[in-house]
């Protein structure tokens, strides 16, 4: 079998998706497929084939007589996506709390500490960036744990949204990094802890605290 087509498909999502990130493609933005072909690099087959996909996950629409939109940053979005990662996270933390692995939260909670240590001590070069890692590195130990490659993938689009939610109003700057780093150790400790109750309530105070932030910005 030739998976040829296939890579050439995900290369070009990965792109699409790594541009918009980087902002070399704008939320909001009106773009067409031979602009796409120029900013990926990749044939024009590859992005007739990726466009479906970038539809069916919300990062464009196409507009009548104008073309394609890349996904804009609203309230609209701003509750959608945070509405789903309340949902979807919640439920998953529950379970992560009954069924977690003792070494990987402790990997978890020392890998929290080492930011907040360094927050404390000034540090600002690589700080923001790492602290980004961090931040995402518990929301995916909760997902992946429970090995359900739809529930994975669903969770991964929809943090590109937040993503572009971040860059557009609310990224994680240097005084935020602290109070998300001990959210995150709230809901650590209550894992830790085998309390799946506090889990859920702290995940769920973590979460609706950034959609407040974006809110109240947007």
């Amino acid at each position: 079998m030739n998976n040829a087509p296939v890579k050439l498909r995900e290369r070009a999502y990965e792109s699409f998706t790594e541009r918009l990130l980087s902002r070399e493609i704008r939320p909001g933005q009106f773009i067409s497929q031979r602009e796409l072909v120029e900013l990926t690099g990749l044939p024009l087959g590859a992005i007739r084939e990726l466009i479906p996909r970038l539809e069916a996950e919300g990062l464009i629409t196409t507009v009548p007589q104008r073309g394609m939109q890349v996904a804009h940053v609203d309230l609209n979005l701003i509750r959608n996506a945070y509405q789903f990662r309340l949902f979807l996270e919640t439920q998953a933390t529950a379970l992560f709390a009954h069924a977690r692995s003792e070494a990987a939260v402790a990997a978890l909670r020392a890998s929290h500490e080492q930011i907040i240590a360094r927050a404390e001590a000034g540090e600002r070069e690589t700080l923001i960036a790492d602290a980004e890692a961090t931040d995402r590195s518990l929301h995916e130990a909760v997902i992946d744990h429970l090995d359900n490659e739809i529930i994975s993938n669903a969770f991964r689009v929809n943090w590109i949204k937040i993503r572009l939610i971040r860059q557009n109003e609310t990224r994680l700057y240097a005084d935020l990094v602290i109070p998300v780093m001990r959210d995150h150790l709230a809901v650590i400790e209550a894992i830790e802890r085998r309390d799946a109750e506090a889990a859920v309530a702290a995940m769920a105070f973590h979460i609706n605290q950034a959609r407040s932030r974006a809110i109240n910005i947007e």
